[in-house]
Formats: structure tokens, sequence, C-alpha cells
């Protein structure tokens, strides 16, 4: 019963780290590059270009 409840906290801690890592990996990152050149695309890029 104790290695069962052990065994269910490890499982649910290891989730909430995962999700914590995600979380600070994502705020920690910079824009991609190929997002800013798309954007610059839509605004400079002639029309017949576009896709």
């Amino acid at each position: 019963m104790l290695a069962r409840r052990f065994t269910i906290v490890c499982l649910l801690m290891s989730l909430f780290g995962m999700f914590f890592a995600i979380l600070v990996a994502e705020a920690g990152r910079s824009p991609r590059s190929w997002d800013e050149a798309t954007r610059l695309c839509h605004l400079a890029c002639p029309t017949n270009l576009r896709h």
C-alpha cells in the first residue's frame, strides 16, 4: 500500500516537473527567426510571391 502511494506521488511529481520545465523553457525562448521572416514578408513581399 505504501509503495503504491509512493509510486503515484512520484509519477504526479514528475508530471508536474515536466510541465514546469516546459513553462520555464518557453518563457526564456527568443522568438523564432521564421516567425519574424513571415511577418516581414507579409508586409514587404510582392503579392504574386505570397502563397
